[in-house]
């Protein structure tokens, strides 16, 4: 079968600029699992029409940019360590990366970028997440992808967009929370292999114990007793 035609790479003095910022957080009541909608604006100067962009989107937690208490700095032990390491430890955690299809503007457009909030703590991100109270979250945007576009003379152009675009934004700890909190209020989830959850069952049965969280209390109860 002949090949699908391919617009032609732009010459380099028609390069539109693309410029990336993070407008807002929201978290939709009615969304069928945790989910934020950020508002990302795309503005773009020396090509009028922008016929679409293929957009990757990648965000990740810049964990050192802010500070940590003591209670923070307990729950995440877990992911960077003791505290007294962490010059060494604390890093960047990946969170999320998606393609989306960003459709025609001229000049600038704000898009939203869905991203579903997973509650399963052994995810880096949600363990990081739900280790924190209060504050907010030091968030960087990276994109990369490719812009179709028209200039004044010619037909259709294509470009790609190096992975140099970036946005930074602080995300609300209380944004993740209500997202959250709206699907699994007052809970967590703790994922086990088969073998020790057979083992948690039997517990249960043998003490007649009347719920999960009452056979957890009672084995965190009789280990404090030791």
């Amino acid at each position: 079968m002949p090949a699908t035609p391919q617009p032609p790479m732009a010459a380099e003095g028609t390069i539109p600029e693309l410029a990336f910022r993070v407008e807002h957080v929201e978290s939709p009541e009615h969304a069928a699992v945790p989910t934020l909608r950020f508002a990302l604006r795309i503005d773009a100067t020396r090509v009028e029409v922008i016929r679409s962009i293929l957009l990757d989107v990648q965000i990740q937690i810049a964990a050192r940019r802010r500070s940590y208490d003591d209670a923070a700095k307990d729950q995440l032990s877990e992911l960077f360590g003791s505290p007294h390491r962490w010059g060494e430890t604390l890093r960047t955690l990946p969170w999320v990366r998606q393609t989306m299809i960003v459709p025609p503007f001229t000049g600038s457009t704000v898009i939203e970028v869905p991203v579903t909030c997973t509650y399963d703590l052994e995810v880096a991100a949600a363990s990081y997440l739900n280790a924190l109270s209060d504050g907010s979250v030091p968030l960087e945007f990276l994109f990369s992808g490719s812009v179709f576009f028209a200039p004044e003379a010619g037909g259709l152009q294509t470009v790609r967009i190096p992975w140099t675009h970036e946005a930074e934004f602080d995300l609300p700890v209380s944004a993740w929370r209500a997202a959250i909190d709206r699907h699994f209020p007052d809970s967590a989830w703790l994922r086990l292999s088969r073998s020790s959850f057979d083992r948690l069952r039997a517990y249960r049965g043998r003490r007649a114990l009347g719920s999960w969280e009452a056979t957890v209390d009672s084995l965190l109860a009789g280990r404090e007793e030791r």
